[in-house]
C-alpha cells in the first residue's frame, strides 16, 4: 500500500462537506458522518480504555475490537461494503459468555466507575450505544450491514460485564446504586 495521507489538509472541507471512500462528497451533518464520527470515537474511546492496566486477555480482545470497528467505519465509508459477518458477533458472544461466567448475578444497579479501568470500560459502553443508535438510525433510511449492528448491540453489553470483571481487580468491587441514599 502506497502513502494513504501526503497532506493533512486539503481544504474540501470548508464548504461544509467531505469526502466518502467512494468520492462522493456528503454534507458533514448527514446521519452517515454521524456514524461515523461516532464509531471513531468510541475507537479512540477503546484506546484510552486499553492505555490503562489491563490484564493481557482483555487487552488484546480490545485490540480484535479496534479493529471491527475500524471495519465498520470502513463499511459505512463505502455505501454497500460488509466487513463484518455473523463470525465476528459470535466472537464477541463467545468472550461475553467466557467474561460473565465467574461474576455473581445481578441484583442491583451498578454505578458507573469503581476504578479507572471500569469507569473507562463504562464510558466506552455508553459511546458503544451511542453509536448504535446512530447506526440504526442511518439504517432507518439507508440499508446497513446487519451484522454490524449486531455486533455493536453484543460490544455494548460485553463492555458492561467487561466493567463488572475490571471493577473486582485489585480486591476493589462494583459500586452499587442506593436508592435510600440522600
Amino acid at each position: 500500500m502506497g502513502d494513504r495521507l501526503t497532506r493533512i489538509y486539503t481544504r474540501t472541507g470548508d464548504d461544509g462537506t467531505t469526502g466518502l471512500a467512494d468520492g462522493t462528497r456528503i454534507a458533514k451533518t448527514d446521519a452517515r458522518i454521524e456514524a461515523i464520527g461516532t464509531v471513531d470515537e468510541l475507537n479512540a474511546a477503546v484506546g484510552v480504555m486499553r492505555a490503562q492496566s489491563l490484564p493481557d486477555d482483555i487487552d488484546a480482545l480490545l485490540e480484535r475490537v479496534q479493529h471491527r470497528l475500524f471495519d465498520i467505519g470502513g463499511e459505512l465509508a463505502v455505501p454497500g461494503s460488509q466487513a463484518i459477518d455473523a463470525q465476528h458477533v459470535a466472537a464477541l458472544e463467545t468472550a461475553l459468555d467466557r467474561l460473565n461466567a465467574d461474576l455473581p448475578a445481578l441484583r442491583d444497579f451498578i454505578l458507573p466507575g469503581g476504578n479507572p479501568p471500569a469507569a473507562a470500560c463504562h464510558v466506552c459502553r455508553t459511546v458503544c450505544r451511542r453509536a448504535e443508535r446512530c447506526l440504526l438510525s442511518l439504517h432507518q433510511h439507508t440499508p446497513l450491514n446487519a451484522a454490524s449492528l449486531h455486533y455493536l448491540n453484543r460490544l455494548s453489553d460485553l463492555l458492561f460485564v467487561m466493567a463488572r470483571v475490571l471493577a473486582r481487580l485489585d480486591g476493589n468491587s462494583e459500586v452499587l446504586w442506593n436508592k435510600d441514599l440522600r
